[in-house]
């Protein structure tokens, strides 16, 4: 485990692309002149030793130099003493719909990216409960098993997207039978279960789903996105729409956010159901449910004490700029006799 104290010195890595392009046009500018001056084959006469292979060698010495002091102003930290211990909280499974319909452009940039910028958020205002994540579209399918790792929480769900499950369609009660055996304890009384979705059920068995789940003492509730006006489906390639989805009889299909049977899930489920349309709206609403419920006491590991690791780079970028010194721009003998991109003839 690592943590990065400093990270907005990383901002100091745009120093690189600047010190490349004045590189750039400091050599066209080198080159022009020696043009005006003499032709190629006389200026070989005249300075034998150019190299061109050496100023780029400097100047990668330089930014590679650069990039290691800028590693060490962030101070990478690694966990060095792994510690047992307890926490009250909740345990929370997101169920994020994954299918086609997901890619419809009504809320911005589109229902998945905006159902995952809502488990972000989510996810950002907990502070000792567990989560998990399940994908799901015609099947679902465990992402990430219950965890107190926040970071790799978030880091499984930006990597999810409508390819990766070869099933299409979207079967809520997949998700919600998947779920029933995520939780450690049957016996906890915090076991709660968050589908995002635009509603569209193609089984419609997920009702009776819930309420089994229900039953078992998981409370559900649903988020929707998307609008109930509809829209259509984009097919896209490297972001440029070529058309839209149709169906058999190739007509445009319409996508809609089916709230009826999302707050039929959720009264089953012992939960409610919530718009997403704003973000800050679901957060405190998720917030307020989760502070009503009882917390269960459980244990987690986690690091408790990190050791600065700057002071490898700094070294690694003194070393290359002091490297830099002994580099000179004109050829060396061993360098001559390689002849590197033919530059004598």
């Amino acid at each position: 485990m690592y943590q990065l104290e400093e990270q907005i010195w990383f901002w100091t890595l745009l120093v690189i692309p600047v010190v490349l392009i004045l590189f750039g046009l400091t050599y066209l500018w080198r080159v022009r002149a020696q043009n005006r001056f003499a032709d190629r084959r006389l200026l070989n006469k005249l300075s034998p030793n150019r190299s061109l292979f050496k100023s780029i060698l400097k100047i990668a010495v330089i930014c590679a130099g650069l990039a290691c002091l800028s590693v060490a102003l962030v101070n990478p930290k690694i966990g060095t003493k792994l510690e047992t211990v307890k926490r009250e909280g909740v345990d929370i499974v997101f169920a994020v719909d994954v299918s086609k319909s997901m890619l419809a452009e009504d809320v911005a940039p589109n229902r998945l990216e905006k159902a995952k910028q809502l488990v972000t958020q989510i996810v950002n205002n907990l502070a000792s409960d567990r989560v998990g994540i399940i994908a799901y579209a015609g099947k679902a399918f465990p992402q990430l098993p219950i965890t107190t790792d926040y970071a790799s929480a978030k880091m499984f769900l930006q990597g999810m997207n409508t390819e990766m499950l070869s099933s299409q369609g979207t079967a809520i009660d997949e998700a919600i039978q998947l779920a029933r055996n995520y939780y450690d304890d049957e016996d906890q009384t915090n076991r709660v279960l968050i589908i995002i979705s635009d509603g569209e059920d193609h089984n419609n068995i997920a009702v009776e789903t819930a309420e089994a789940a229900s039953d078992e003492g998981i409370k559900i509730f649903t988020i929707g996105v998307g609008e109930t006006k509809g829209s259509p489906i984009p097919i896209k390639r490297n972001n440029i729409v070529l058309n839209y989805k149709k169906d058999s009889q190739g007509e445009t299909v319409i996508t809609k956010l089916n709230e009826a049977i999302l707050r039929e899930i959720a009264d089953e489920g012992d939960g409610e159901y919530i718009n997403g349309r704003n973000t800050a709206e679901v957060v405190d609403s998720i917030r307020e449910i989760l502070n009503r419920m009882d917390k269960t006491e459980f244990e987690a590991k986690q690091f408790a004490d990190f050791k600065d690791q700057y002071q490898w780079f700094l070294g690694l970028g003194i070393f290359f700029l002091f490297l830099d010194i002994f580099f000179l721009e004109r050829k060396t003998a061993w360098l001559r006799k390689l002849n590197l991109f033919n530059e004598n003839l």
